[in-house]
């Protein structure tokens, strides 16, 4: 599992660079393929350039064939951070109850992403979360390219209360799983399905 979670803007990359400006495709970098988003953010009044990586749809075929319809409907192509070994950010766990089949997926649309979640027994997704692409960058490598840095997985009961060890005071243990909303090299948030709502999940005092 990833950990990270960055705060809300203004967003920090690298060594204290503050995104003033996204200037995305005006002045684009050479793209490995048709599924490669590549730009110039403004920082610290120079131009910093990103590259993100994306996988349609097809590259998936786990997905169930309507949710498959739906990411496809939407235009969505699913955004991979600039650690990806292996397609990433689309997640199959229990998020409704005990034993259901979900899906979660991070869904790009003309640089916007969208945290997406699939409950079995329903036609439309819930929007958990939405961001530019180019609020999710982070400075990696020894390159100065910036790269994708939200991600997703699924977090078992067990590994929530692994999370929540240095708690002082425990709170109850989870009966289905969370899905873990991450930055890379941050603090991972989880959000868990109770009562017809989502909440946080306190990991600290």
């Amino acid at each position: 599992m990833r950990d990270g979670w960055m705060a809300a803007w203004p967003w920090t990359v690298g060594a204290g660079l503050t995104i003033l400006q996204a200037l995305s495709q005006q002045v684009p970098l050479p793209a490995a393929n048709p599924f490669t988003t590549s730009g110039q953010i403004i920082a610290n009044g120079r131009a910093v350039p990103y590259l993100v990586r994306h996988l349609p749809v097809s590259s998936f075929p786990q997905l169930p064939v309507a949710v498959q319809a739906e990411l496809n409907r939407r235009g969505c192509l699913i955004p991979q951070t600039y650690e990806a070994h292996a397609p990433e950010n689309v997640v199959e766990a229990s998020l409704e109850r005990a034993g259901s089949k979900d899906w979660a997926v991070l869904c790009s649309v003309k640089g916007t992403v969208s945290l997406l979640v699939f409950f079995a027994n329903r036609a439309e997704p819930v929007v958990l979360a939405s961001a530019p692409e180019t609020e999710r960058l982070e400075a990696h490598g020894g390159a100065g390219v910036l790269g994708f840095d939200w991600g997703i997985d699924a977090a078992t009961p067990e590994q929530v209360r692994e999370a929540q060890a240095g708690m002082r005071k425990l709170p109850p243990r989870l009966d289905h799983d969370a899905l873990a909303e991450t930055v890379i090299d941050q603090t991972t948030v989880y959000h868990y399905y109770s009562g017809n709502l989502w909440v946080v999940v306190g990991t600290g005092d």
